[in-house]
């Protein structure tokens, strides 16, 4: 599918610059803290965030790749026929646990942050800002996790 590649491409090259910047960022902090022996005050804040949106949005790029690690012991067991109807149920609680977690629940997350008012201590950044990689991680699987369920 055309579209499953574009979303694809984006998102990993979304990864390829959350990680860069990471790692500039660690560098900085290393630089500063011991070459200039002034440690920037913003830099641990920053990685913490990016690690957030590396980790959650990671996850979602490694459920569109069927990367995920998963335990294969019973299906491997079970006729093709059933590891079908398996795989269906799998991905029909992904999607469930997406939509209940991440959306709903990351969506609340974001609103009451943003509702009240709340800001990071060095970067000055909304928190809902911060948290908004979980209703959006939440629709990726779903999206990945749909497409599965209709492909043969």
């Amino acid at each position: 599918m055309k579209t499953r590649q574009t979303v694809n491409q984006i998102l990993g090259w979304t990864l390829v610059v959350l990680m860069t910047a990471m790692v500039l960022n660690v560098l900085w902090q290393v630089f500063s803290r011991y070459v200039l022996g002034a440690p920037s005050s913003f830099t641990d804040e920053l990685a913490r965030y990016l690690m957030i949106w590396l980790g959650v949005l990671g996850a979602a790029y490694v459920s569109g790749q069927r990367m995920h690690v998963a335990i294969d012991v019973i299906p491997n067991r079970l006729s093709p026929s059933r590891q079908r109807r398996l795989g269906f149920l799998v991905n029909l609680v992904i999607i469930l646990f997406c939509f209940f977690g991440l959306i709903i629940g990351g969506s609340r997350l974001v609103y009451v942050t943003w509702v009240l008012d709340q800001f990071s201590p060095a970067l000055g950044l909304p928190l809902a800002v911060v948290y908004l990689v979980l209703p959006l991680s939440g629709l990726l699987i779903i999206y990945y996790k749909t497409l599965d369920l209709l492909s043969p």
